[in-house]
């Protein structure tokens, strides 16, 4: 009987540590839908939008290896793969990662959709300062009362979708510095090399932002500079400040309300995609001022769930042409996250 009784034992010991082990390597799976209306107040016209539909898998083969593979079905109505990288982490606190991914660069431009405060980017995070590129890079996670994240990698520059017969003597590199101070605050200092066009454009930022006791304070600046004359030196700028107001019911159907305001800057900017025939680059986005006021409505589910409303003011300088969708608009947001 006592034999019977530890077989018994030592077999459901090895089915639980199966299922563990099982558990603990099985992939996860998420995703992020952004649904919006947008109404131009001064055109009088309005759409709906699919702003990202995202799907993404990621997990572990072994404690020391981790993947992620990310799929965008609707940026913008174009479906674009975003991430697909394998991290090695040898040892605690020091991570490699290979393959394709957001460079580390700037705070704001490195959120998730889902992550965002406002219903649409900032200037930083959708025109100067979004890269995604194929390369490899580097982190090591400090310890401490004041943890510091220091990452760095080398870049193809090629982008997401010319990869294959991209070949080149230039590498394009990136590097950021997060530290996270005591009282909720945090500094991140970052540079980032890219060659559009064969020209080398160099970019330097720097942020900081408090966030506790509900409140979340940020502020951030970035310096763009082109090799050879090519383009006019871009000075952006990016600072916001929101408030969480938590429900005091435990049933309503709201979790927490978050009024909050943003100011936005961008000089002109060129994204070296456009050329004129002495070499020099044209403007692919005018210089604009934007005031953003709204309120994020987070709903209590088991998801990540809000309703982000919206107004934006923008004011370009003289003889600056506006894009269709970058004037005054009313924005309300459907964003969730499983």
């Amino acid at each position: 009987m006592k034999l019977f009784f530890i077989a018994t034992m030592l077999a459901t010991a090895t089915v639980c540590g199966a299922q563990e082990k099982k558990t603990e390597f099985t992939p996860e799976i998420h995703g992020t839908v952004r649904a919006k209306y947008e109404y131009q107040t001064e055109e009088g016209e309005g759409r709906f939008e699919v702003r990202n539909a995202r799907i993404s898998i990621s997990g572990k083969v072994v404690d020391a290896v981790s993947y992620k593979a990310e799929v965008d079905l609707s940026d913008e109505g174009n479906i674009k793969m975003l991430d697909a990288y394998t991290r090695l982490t040898p040892v605690d606190n020091l991570n490699f990662t290979i393959g394709q991914f957001r460079v580390p660069f700037t705070i704001d431009a490195h959120r998730s959709p889902h992550q965002q405060y406002f219903a649409n980017r900032s200037f930083i995070a959708k025109q100067v300062g979004n890269v995604r590129d194929v390369g490899a890079s580097l982190g090591y996670k400090f310890k401490g009362k004041s943890p510091v994240i220091l990452e760095g990698g080398l870049f193809n520059g090629s982008g997401l979708t010319n990869q294959k017969n991209y070949w080149t003597k230039k590498i394009n590199f990136s590097a950021k510095a997060q530290f996270f101070l005591p009282e909720g605050f945090n500094v991140t200092l970052s540079t980032q090399k890219i060659s559009p066009a064969d020209n080398s454009v160099m970019m330097y930022d720097a942020g900081t932002y408090w966030h506790s006791r509900g409140w979340h304070i940020e502020a951030e600046y970035l310096f763009k500079h082109y090799s050879n004359g090519v383009f006019s030196d871009v000075h952006s700028f990016d600072g916001f400040i929101n408030y969480d107001i938590p429900s005091k019911s435990k049933k309503s159907f709201i979790k927490k309300v978050s009024p909050l305001a943003r100011y936005d800057f961008m000089s002109d900017h060129s994204d070296g995609t456009s050329i004129n025939d002495d070499g020099s680059f044209n403007i692919t986005d005018y210089e604009r001022h934007r005031v953003t006021a709204g309120v994020t409505l987070s709903l209590a589910t088991p998801f990540v769930s809000d309703i982000r409303i919206n107004f934006e003011k923008y004011f370009y300088r003289e003889g600056a042409i506006a894009k269709p969708s970058e004037k005054d608009k009313f924005v309300i947001e459907f964003m969730t996250r499983f």
